[in-house]
């Protein structure tokens, strides 16, 4: 016969596993992993700025142009652009996302969504781009090889967790899409089939999608060597 004191004693020793499993797992979420050292350049914006500039100027002569971008000139310019939680709308939009937000609202007002349509049901249940951003704090890219590093720090009922994802940039019919290879919530790695169910998810969305239509100017955006390089049209 089973002797209950030993079974006694397992459960216990279970119930502390969990609890300590538990514990670890949270301790790993709430502790935020390092930012990428990105260098800091005070002109760098302006640098971007001037090659965006540039490139207008090659396309109204009707000559090919594309801008490249290092990561110290993508940093600076996504600090001087991106409405982030708690910083004031920057005086002019970012280039790209005004140009994608002027190109996507008439494709928004054909989709012909209603409330009978299930692409808007998978709408109101995923979350927005806007709310996603809406909560977002700082952002920091880094680039290697062909690979885009992203380091988020958002706000989560009140405490400040960090997100890491790794993965490729790419083009497909127009529209800009992400493709995670790796990533970790706080210091807490991410599986694989994780990364790539909360991206399809928030993709789901029509709404979303729009969002991630390439401006009508723009041909491709890849990373390469380490930089961003926009092509136009």
């Amino acid at each position: 016969m089973a002797d209950p004191a030993l079974f006694k004693k397992l459960y216990r020793i279970l119930t502390w596993g969990s609890l300590a499993g538990l514990v670890i797992t949270l301790g790993l979420l709430l502790r935020k992993s390092p930012p990428p050292q990105v260098p800091v350049d005070p002109a760098a914006a302006a640098r971007a700025e001037q090659k965006f500039q540039a490139a207008d100027q090659a396309r109204a002569s009707g000559q090919p142009s594309q801008v490249d971008l290092d990561r110290t000139e993508l940093n600076s310019y996504l600090t001087q652009n991106l409405e982030l939680a708690g910083k004031d709308q920057p005086v002019g939009a970012a280039r790209a996302a005004g140009s994608s937000t002027a190109t996507g609202t008439p494709a928004q007002a054909n989709t012909g969504a209603t409330a009978n349509d299930p692409r808007a049901a998978a709408s109101e249940e995923q979350p927005t781009l806007e709310q996603v951003q809406s909560a977002v704090k700082d952002v920091k890219v880094d680039m290697d090889g062909d690979v885009v590093k992203a380091y988020v720090i958002f706000d989560f009922h009140g405490k400040d967790m960090s997100l890491e994802l790794d993965g490729h940039l790419r083009t497909e019919n127009g529209y800009l899409r992400f493709v995670p290879i790796s990533g970790k919530l706080g210091s807490l790695p991410l599986p694989q089939s994780t990364l790539d169910s909360a991206v399809e998810k928030l993709m789901a969305s029509p709404e979303n999608r729009e969002k991630l239509r390439l401006p009508a100017d723009v041909n491709d955006i890849q990373i390469v060597d380490g930089h961003a390089v926009i092509s136009y049209k």
